[in-house]
């Protein structure tokens, strides 16, 4: 199965393990919320079908159960969400602009394989891109902001510890909340891009063990830098964050 979701015509989303009908609004911030969840907050941004369709499909590339090199098989996936094609081509054309799958004439949308030369391209994009974005975000970044990161962190080691297959997501999450403060709409696309490409790179390398600790490790240092506003610090600590998990991906990839 891919999903355990079905999702309406409406947008409107309900979980065949609950019964719970979800909304599918967004925060302006990016963090998705259920409609009573979103009761009292600020501006929303009404989802499309189309973008809960991506979300599902994303997420199945990212944790794998969808494998590089597989084809979308787009009747079933559309049977087993009970939604139209339209929708689910849209998300795939989209998934296509984001690198999680290729298409072609022939074969239709396939998933795209990890290869060393991608790892070697995403990373070292994050490497020129993301160090800046996030000093700036650290000179411009107030209380508020210093909140967002620390609760982006404190989630994302719960997934860690409980081996939830959604960390990818929550790791996108943190890195991000350390951007935004001092990043416009481009800066922020372009590298949530690259992070999201990352990510099942980062799944394959976190697959050994102890890198998630030293992951853990990292983040904590990295935060407390940015929030203590050690400029001098922090640069090279994420400098070393990307690179060592470059590193370690070139060994593994090099097969």
């Amino acid at each position: 199965m891919i999903a355990k979701t079905a999702i309406g015509a409406s947008g409107i989303a309900t979980n065949r393990e609950t019964g719970v009908r979800e909304t599918g609004v967004r925060e302006m911030g990016g963090r998705e919320m259920g409609g009573r969840e979103a009761a009292g907050f600020g501006p929303i941004e009404v989802r499309t079908l189309a973008d809960r369709v991506y979300d599902v499909v994303r997420d199945r590339i990212l944790a794998g159960d969808l494998a590089g090199g597989d084809p979308i098989r787009q009747d079933t996936i559309a049977a087993e969400l009970g939604i139209s094609k339209i929708p689910l081509r849209e998300a795939l054309t989209r998934l296509e602009q984001h690198g999680l799958v290729s298409s072609s004439a022939n074969r239709g949308f396939v998933v795209a394989p990890l290869s060393a030369e991608e790892a070697e391209e995403v990373f070292a994009l994050r490497l020129k891109l993301e160090p800046d974005a996030i000093l700036r975000g650290c000179r411009r970044a107030g209380r508020a902001d210093h909140a967002v990161a620390r609760a982006a962190l404190s989630v994302l080691e719960g997934k860690v510890r409980a081996g939830s297959l959604d960390q990818g997501t929550y790791n996108r999450i943190f890195h991000m909340a350390l951007i935004r403060p001092g990043a416009g709409r481009v800066t922020v696309s372009l590298i949530e891009r690259l992070i999201m490409i990352a990510d099942r790179y980062v799944r394959l390398h976190l697959r050994i063990e102890g890198r998630d600790s030293r992951a853990n490790a990292e983040h904590r240092d990295i935060l407390a830098c940015w929030i203590a506003g050690d400029v001098e610090r922090l640069g090279p600590l994420i400098e070393g964050h990307i690179a060592e998990t470059l590193n370690d991906l070139r060994q593994e990839l090099s097969g």
